[in-house]
């Protein structure tokens, strides 16, 4: 990528004030965008809650009267992860307001303001594939967000192309994360927001204009390591 790839760009990111979000929004910056950010943590950005129609409104509404219009619009706040048996209807109805109903309404509010050679990146998980016990909010509200996916990028043929990232294990804390939990993964580490974040400035560049409806997926190779008790190490206690 070249350095101020993106000058003069802007860039839209829920959940920007931590984590994936953040390294994301540090990244955009970095080539030159004006960034927007909406997280519910109080900071130096547009505090709201994705999850409430009435703030992704009046969020929509400070990017238009600031910067007039968008040029990449990351989707990255996540849903809560309850599970069977303690998610009441409440929960997991807000999982899925926040992982996929936020997603879909303020792309629309804002498809009649990309600018040309726009990009809509929406952060999924390799949960949409895969599962653990008592997950299902978060799963549920992840495999909506890959098909939200490839359904918006053919409304949006013309406006803006739409892909998806599904991450992995992706450590927020800054932590030296060693031993099984690193070596188990096929490339040896757990991943870092910066991980992703590069793949989401990838996905907006002209070098990947060719990709929309694409879901991929960031994981250190785990989803395609396949697990049998008593081989390689591995054992399963029932």
């Amino acid at each position: 990528m070249q350095h101020g790839e993106f000058e003069g760009r802007v860039a839209v990111i829920t959940g920007g004030g931590h984590g994936i979000g953040r390294a994301t929004a540090r990244a955009f910056v970095r080539e030159g965008a004006d960034v927007h950010i909406m997280d519910r943590q109080m900071g130096d950005w547009f505090v709201g809650d994705v999850g409430r129609k009435e703030d992704l409104e009046r969020f929509a509404e400070s990017v238009l009267e600031k910067s007039g219009h968008v040029d990449f619009l990351v989707h990255n706040a996540p849903p809560r992860m309850k599970g069977m048996g303690a998610c009441t209807w409440e929960e997991f109805s807000c999982a899925l307001s926040v992982g996929v109903t936020a997603p879909f309404y303020l792309t629309q509010l804002f498809m009649d303001h990309f600018a040309p050679d726009s990009s809509v990146v929406c952060i999924s998980s390799s949960r949409d594939r895969m599962s653990q016990p008592f997950t299902e909010s978060y799963t549920a509200a992840k495999g909506g967000i890959s098909a939200l996916t490839h359904a918006m990028s053919v409304t949006l043929r013309g406006k803006a192309r739409v892909n998806s990232i599904s991450p992995g294990w992706i450590d927020t804390t800054d932590a030296e994360i060693t031993g099984p939990d690193a070596s188990q993964q096929p490339v040896g580490r757990v991943g870092k927001p910066e991980d992703i974040a590069e793949m989401v400035l990838f996905l907006c560049s002209r070098r990947a204009g060719f990709i929309t409806g694409e879901n991929i997926c960031i994981d250190g190779g785990m989803t395609r390591q396949m697990i049998y008790h008593g081989e390689h190490g591995w054992t399963y206690e029932e």
